[in-house]
């Protein structure tokens, strides 16, 4: 796990975050977060990559996680819906990822800046998603159950 990466999606959930809150152009909080933020260890690239991408795609992540949910998109604590959507796009589009990381990576934004129990929450809903759009990834080979 890459902590440049981890430091990328750090920061577009907090950029995130603050899109859904004011619902400023994303050119200018990117530009904020890029002139205010310590971005020297932060996988710039990946981070411009997450806070474009997923408002671009944020019908069809909802779509992904409105199945798992126990109250409309909307009514979700917005760091935790940030985190869900961070990470509903990992899962399907960044498919270098594993998914094993997406799940522990939204975790640990979660307990970082969510409610206090937050964390268990995204941990069962980016599960789920994890095994609607990674299917084939989480398959157990041969290997995994221990034949030779």
């Amino acid at each position: 796990m890459s902590n440049a990466r981890t430091k990328a999606r750090r920061n577009a959930v907090q950029a995130l975050y603050q899109w859904q809150l004011a619902g400023h152009d994303l050119a200018d909080i990117e530009a904020q977060f890029l002139a205010e933020y310590d971005m020297k260890k932060v996988d710039v690239e990946y981070f411009k990559q997450l806070f474009r991408q997923v408002p671009l795609h944020l019908h069809e992540l909802d779509d992904h996680l409105i199945p798992f949910l126990d109250r409309p998109v909307d009514e979700i604590d917005p760091v935790e819906r940030a985190v869900l959507r961070l990470a509903a796009y990992e899962l399907e589009f960044c498919l270098d990822v594993p998914y094993r990381v997406v799940i522990n990576e939204s975790v640990e934004l979660a307990k970082r800046f969510g409610a206090e129990h937050g964390h268990k929450y995204v941990n069962g809903i980016v599960d789920q998603v994890a095994r609607k759009l990674r299917a084939a990834e989480m398959k157990p080979t041969a290997k995994d159950k221990g034949a030779s």
